[in-house]
């Protein structure tokens, strides 16, 4: 990958739901290849459903989002399922098979490749037992390839996530929340992972985080996310505690979470394989 074209760009982006309830208004942002970006701010600021737009899950309700110079708004089939493999998410809930071991869970990276035969009988046999044992070793449980999913803890179980998406091999990597249900220590532990594998993969890295303290540790960029607009978007050393203290100010419920969303769209799980 050439770090220097660029990944994403939006442009005076908006998102509405129901035609009522603004979630974003007027975002306009651009992301190089191979950047490791954090997004903070409060819970309902706008950054789920950002992600969201980001993983072309949800599509703007006005304004422009650029893939690679492409224009989301302009794809659909094939080619929306192309560009959605190039993209692996993370989520705050594992979207795991729990009574599955954990090398289906690791290879259920490769479904959006994989026609449908194949990927019935690879929850017989499974196809590649190199690549997971592989991805595992990149997050540190490899000894835990053919235990069952569910005898994990949360910890495990978020790394069996990270390595799924190692499989997938895409482009980019989103993080939405990916440490919010883990003690503090695991967190760290978590985006450093995360961030490790960015920089040795060159993989773009954009990663939602509740913590600050992560954030500004981890992230050589941050962006502040309030009331659906950037508030920010400086390097660490830059960002003081007025700014954080004015970004934290309230809170606001953002009309895309899954807990408030009242809308119907397509399903999460699985979507950036295809």
């Amino acid at each position: 990958m050439d770090s220097t074209l660029q990944q994403y760009r939006l442009e005076s982006v908006r998102k509405e739901f129901g035609g009522q309830q603004v979630a974003l208004d007027g975002i306009d942002l651009k992301i190089d290849q191979g950047e490791k970006v954090a997004l903070i701010g409060p819970s309902g600021a706008g950054k789920t459903t950002l992600f969201r737009l980001l993983n072309c899950t949800l599509r703007p309700t006005s304004g422009k989002l650029y893939i690679a110079d492409e224009d989301i708004a302009a794809l659909h089939g094939q080619r929306l399922r192309h560009v959605r493999r190039r993209i692996g998410s993370v989520y705050q809930q594992h979207n795991l098979v729990p009574r599955l071991q954990v090398i289906h869970n690791v290879l259920a990276g490769q479904l959006g490749r994989w026609p449908t035969l194949r990927s019935l009988w690879s929850l017989c046999k499974p196809g590649d037992v190199e690549l997971a044992h592989s991805a595992l070793s990149q997050v540190e449980i490899a000894e835990k390839l053919f235990e069952r999913t569910d005898e994990l803890s949360g910890g495990q179980q978020q790394r069996v996530a990270i390595a799924r998406v190692l499989v997938q091999n895409p482009e980019v990597i989103l993080a939405d929340e990916p440490v919010s249900s883990v003690d503090p220590t695991l967190a760290s532990t978590i985006v450093r992972l995360l961030v490790d594998i960015s920089r040795s993969t060159r993989r773009t890295l954009l990663v939602s985080l509740h913590s600050v303290d992560l954030a500004l540790a981890y992230f050589p960029r941050v962006v502040g996310i309030k009331q659906g607009r950037v508030a920010f978007d400086l390097s660490p050393d830059k960002i003081n505690d007025d700014m954080l203290e004015d970004l934290y100010a309230g809170n606001f419920r953002d009309p895309g979470a899954p807990e408030t969303r009242s809308e119907t769209i397509e399903p999460i799980a699985y979507q950036s394989l295809g």
